[in-house]
């Protein structure tokens, strides 16, 4: 398999979920402006759509959005604990996870991306994602991880806390999150997947 990837971008998540099932993949460095790939080709011809994560199989299909490749990952290793049996009740439950995130954190922390939007629309996107922010804080009060044990979802979780510094955003105003973040960024795959993408060649 092989991932295109841009650091500190959604595609971590994946990034981190082949890591910490051990699977074998090879990992893309892409350029979010230009759209250039590390191996000097134009990411669009990969995802039309231009945007990471991206993960190519070894059939050479081509399958993109975070929530299809985290589950489609999880279910590569029957019995992880990455993620419920399809099916399941459970993977239910995980999937309103993932489109929790993939739609509130994710997608409502977007626009802040977006140093044109003025300031009274940042207020509206800030204010609209401290509430969604509550929410979790509330939700993972007395639990590690958002289904007891870590997963995909949380996997997907940190990923996007790590945007708030961007936009001056304290996560010490969520002190469960707080810690949330700091157990997942402890654990070796996290932190392989961190160093990783670090040490990337810039394309």
């Amino acid at each position: 398999m092989k991932l295109y990837f841009a650091p500190m971008a959604c595609s971590l998540a994946s990034h981190i979920t082949l890591r910490e099932l051990n699977l074998p993949f090879e990992l893309v460095r892409v350029n979010n402006q230009t759209k250039r790939t590390a191996e000097g080709g134009d990411f669009r011809a990969i995802n039309p759509k231009g945007y990471v994560a991206a993960l190519v199989l070894e059939n050479g299909e081509v399958l993109t959005e975070g929530p299809a490749i985290l589950q489609y990952l999880a279910d590569q290793v029957p019995g992880s604990a990455l993620a419920p049996a399809a099916g399941s009740w459970e993977r239910v439950r995980l999937q309103e996870w993932l489109n929790f995130i993939t739609t509130e954190i994710h997608g409502g922390s977007a626009p802040l991306f977006n140093a044109a939007l003025p300031e009274e629309a940042k207020v509206m996107f800030r204010t609209r994602l401290f509430t969604r922010l509550d929410y979790l804080n509330t939700q993972l009060d007395g639990q590690d991880y958002l289904m007891g044990q870590f997963g995909v979802a949380d996997a997907y979780l940190f990923t996007v806390l790590g945007w708030l510094p961007v936009f001056n955003i304290d996560i010490q105003q969520w002190p469960v999150l707080a810690r949330f973040r700091d157990r997942v960024g402890a654990r070796p795959a996290v932190q392989a997947a961190l160093a990783a993408e670090e040490a990337s060649t810039p394309v």
